[in-house]
């Protein structure tokens, strides 16, 4: 059985290597460079990203087929970024990206960012 007591984001990431274990570093340090004010902590048992006492910016984690971003999405985000989601599995609070296929960078800034930028409106 897998591991569910993490205490940190840095052990939950070191269940994993190779290419795994770069996309979880990217996913990170992108939140980190957009956020480096945000806290780094466990939530739910996956790495999360918390910007002051109750907003959390990013929840991400890995599964075997995709990694995956998750937060409680605005429809404005969603409809902002529809065309770019359109190829994804999408829902109210996660996007999937499959290991099958290379890691949207870009995507996935503007999306931290955009979300970031809700919070300090």
């Amino acid at each position: 059985m897998a591991k569910t007591d993490y205490k940190s984001n840095e052990e939950y990431h070191q269940n994993f290597s190779g290419d795994i274990l770069l996309r979880l570093e990217t996913v990170r340090s992108i939140a980190k460079e957009i956020a480096p004010e945000a806290e780094e902590i466990i939530s739910y048992q996956i790495p999360a990203l918390k910007l002051g006492a109750k907003k959390y910016l990013i929840y991400y984690c890995v599964f075997p087929k995709h990694l995956s971003i998750s937060g409680v999405w605005s429809e404005a985000l969603l409809e902002h970024f529809k065309n770019e989601l359109q190829d994804l599995k999408v829902s109210k609070s996660v996007i999937q990206f499959p290991h099958t296929s290379p890691l949207p960078v870009e995507l996935i800034k503007n999306i931290i960012q955009f979300r970031k930028n809700e919070f300090e409106q």
